[in-house]
């Protein structure tokens, strides 16, 4: 079977780091977390992986790999909770990349919706075959046409994993007013971090993209009081590494839970829910 290429410094290359993350974690920490597909996508990805794996023993790159596989399973929580009340909901993974988090929390009735860039899209049609009730959307985040695909008749759920950090403030709350006025009942969920966290985690991948500063990009220190944009929407929020499991695994160390705390804490890394009313 081909391998699918992936180039250096395009957008395409954005979904090697949250994968290799997954995998990375998967075969660090499999009690806490378990991906048995994302080893057998890097294998299917025709890519240079020996500068991560050069990196992949060192404490923060495994850190970071541990940071994505929460972030997953905080999300899947959210999505679980919401399809207690709503089993035949539409679940939206918004810029989807490679990620098959909507498969992790099919409930044999729900719909699945994937919505990214069309040529990332494209290397996913070719490497994760859809299951029924699951739709793939080539289209750009920001132009709206993708909304007339999602059905709503039985609830929706929209979430976006790392996505937001790249948007511009004013776009973030374009799209989210915008959800909030065509889906009522339904709900967002997203991960933030604050600015001093963008700085920090940001720097080296917006260099890469030419991106020289964060002016304007969206970032949040205080969620509840900075998403509160209109009485249509009601916001919950939720610390990133802790605030849905306690990390206490097997190989999960001191030192892992203490940056954990910081993260949370003063880099203000959060996932963030909204209800629209």
């Amino acid at each position: 079977m081909d391998k699918i290429k992936i180039e250096k410094n395009t957008v395409q290359e954005t979904l090697i780091i949250p994968l290799y993350g997954r995998k990375m974690c998967s075969e660090k920490f499999p009690d806490l977390y378990k991906d048995n597909s994302a080893k057998e996508l890097c294998e299917r990805l025709d890519y240079d992986f020996s500068e991560i794996e050069k990196k992949s023993n060192s404490f923060l790159y495994e850190f970071g790999a541990l940071e994505a596989a929460m972030r997953q399973l905080d999300i899947i929580s959210e999505i679980k909770d919401y399809l207690k009340k709503h089993t035949k909901a539409t679940i939206v993974n918004l810029g989807c990349g490679l990620d098959e988090t909507g498969k992790a929390c099919d409930n044999g009735l729900c719909q699945i919706v994937n919505v990214d860039f069309p040529d990332i899209i494209e290397i996913r049609k070719k490497i994760i075959p859809n299951r029924d009730r699951e739709i793939n959307i080539s289209c750009n985040l920001k132009d709206y046409s993708w909304m007339k695909h999602v059905d709503n008749s039985k609830g929706v759920i929209f979430f976006a994993a790392g996505v937001f950090h790249y948007f511009k403030i004013e776009e973030v709350k374009s799209l989210i007013l915008e959800l909030a006025k065509r889906y009522k009942g339904g709900c967002l969920i997203f991960d933030s971090v604050g600015e001093l966290g963008v700085k920090l985690l940001m720097k080296t991948t917006l260099k890469n993209m030419g991106i020289s500063g964060i002016d304007g990009l969206f970032y949040l220190n205080n969620p509840l009081k900075e998403l509160n944009w209109s009485n249509e929407i009601k916001v919950s929020s939720k610390p990133y590494m802790l605030g849905y499991y306690n990390m206490r695994s097997p190989n999960i160390f001191f030192s892992h839970r203490l940056l954990a705390n910081i993260c949370d804490n003063f880099l203000k890394m959060a996932i963030n829910r909204i209800d629209f009313k």
